[in-house]
């Protein structure tokens, strides 16, 4: 029987390897292109939207409070349907995220 070498921790890098500020404005820019797209669209933005913002509120709270608020709410309209809405408030956190 041989031995495994273990080299570092399992699974993906957190992010895809890059840092988390170029992962959210990556992800908020899909999410605002296809949150109106039929067939999976809206599932696939929303969840984006809600990933950023956890991710966000997970590693500072207080910097990114109005960011997080921002995306609740532009989550929240995109499940209702008010797409031009919704955008508009991805554009105002990405806007805040590209100020950081």
């Amino acid at each position: 029987m041989s031995a495994v070498e273990v080299l570092g921790p399992k699974g993906p890098a957190p992010y895809g390897g890059i840092d988390m500020l170029t992962w959210a404005r990556n992800q908020l820019e899909i999410a605002d292109q296809i949150v109106d797209n039929p067939g999976g669209g809206l599932l696939f933005a929303t969840q984006s939207i809600g990933q950023v913002r956890s991710a966000l509120a997970e590693a500072d709270g207080v910097r990114w409070r109005e960011v997080t608020e921002l995306l609740e709410q532009a989550e929240d309209r995109a499940v209702r349907r008010e797409f031009g809405p919704a955008r508009e408030l991805i554009s105002q956190a990405r806007s805040r995220l590209d100020q950081a």
